[in-house]
């Protein structure tokens, strides 16, 4: 076969990957700062020289076919691998170290932020972008662009280094000003009570019941959260009752904002430091490994 037919260029993947990721020519246009027209010819010209449709079209409407669903999900990994061979490139070349983390939010606001001063203080010549992820789940689509992730599981993802950083520890909290008699409440007494949970997490409170020898079909379920720090705001608003890391609620059990009502549960989880294997020498991430191990967590 043709060597050129199985190595496009890089403006026709450019276009196609754009277009797959954005479902129009018109957005992938705007971020490529080209015009619709030649978007769309780009992807006409990278179909023929694959010799495959990789986007149905239906007037102004695109949809990827499943060869180019196929084809899009391998660039796109591809194209990472490029765009931070190019920042280590480049860091190289400044003489600044770096990295790109990927972080769930409320664990980077309440537990990695506030501890960041230190780690510029030592070192004052890197630099950390820090990037929000809700879901760290697939972390082959999380770490698109980024160079190590802070995430929760249970550390078995083939490709990547992962460093644990503690165990993931689950409280039920309740604001004492809507629970006065939280003291005396007991695991079975929870059932009367607006059970909040974040959406990434359905089946924690089923978990809690369980491991508490409760029937889980009297649970109340109440709202459902995308971002654990609304979750936090609500129980502490008197909403409701919650399952939370501890590591992100002790400033507010610190200062009596929020209760701890039981023992708390094991999840099953850790937090980790991980990253794929071809950055473990990337001068940044080894020196943000290094503080961040170092740390008392």
């Amino acid at each position: 076969m043709n060597p050129r037919r199985l190595t496009p260029s890089m403006s026709l993947l450019l276009a196609f990957e754009a277009a797959a990721r954005h479902g129009s020519f018109t957005k992938a246009a705007d971020e490529l700062a080209l015009t619709q027209s030649a978007v769309s010819r780009q992807v006409q010209a990278l179909e023929a020289q694959l010799e495959v449709e990789l986007f149905k079209r239906d007037g102004r409407r695109i949809e990827l076919t499943p060869t180019g669903a196929l084809y899009q999900h391998e660039l796109a990994a591809a194209l990472g691998r490029i765009r931070s061979a190019t920042l280590q490139t480049i860091a190289h070349k400044s003489q600044v170290g770096t990295l790109n983390l990927a972080v769930l939010p409320t664990f980077g606001s309440r537990w990695l932020l506030p501890q960041m001063h230190d780690f510029y203080a030592r070192h004052p010549g890197f630099v950390v972008h820090i990037h929000s992820r809700i879901a760290l789940a697939d972390l082959s689509v999380a770490a698109q662009d980024m160079n190590a992730l802070i995430c929760a599981g249970d550390g078995n993802w083939p490709g990547y280094i992962a460093h644990p950083l503690m165990v993931e520890q689950l409280l039920v909290v309740a604001s004492p000003s809507a629970l006065p008699d939280h003291a005396a409440l007991q695991p079975a007494d929870v059932t009367r009570h607006s059970l909040l949970s974040v959406v990434s997490r359905p089946h924690a409170w089923s978990d809690w019941f369980e491991h508490n020898g409760l029937d889980h079909h009297v649970m109340r379920p109440g709202p459902s959260f995308e971002v654990t720090s609304h979750l936090i705001q609500a129980v502490a608003a008197g909403i409701g009752i919650a399952l939370v890391p501890s590591v992100l609620v002790r400033d507010e059990l610190a200062k009596g904002e929020l209760v701890s009502l039981f023992a708390p549960m094991n999840s099953g989880r850790s937090y980790y430091l991980a990253y794929p294997a071809r950055f473990q020498n990337l001068p940044s991430l080894v020196v943000f490994r290094d503080w961040l191990l170092a740390r008392d967590c």
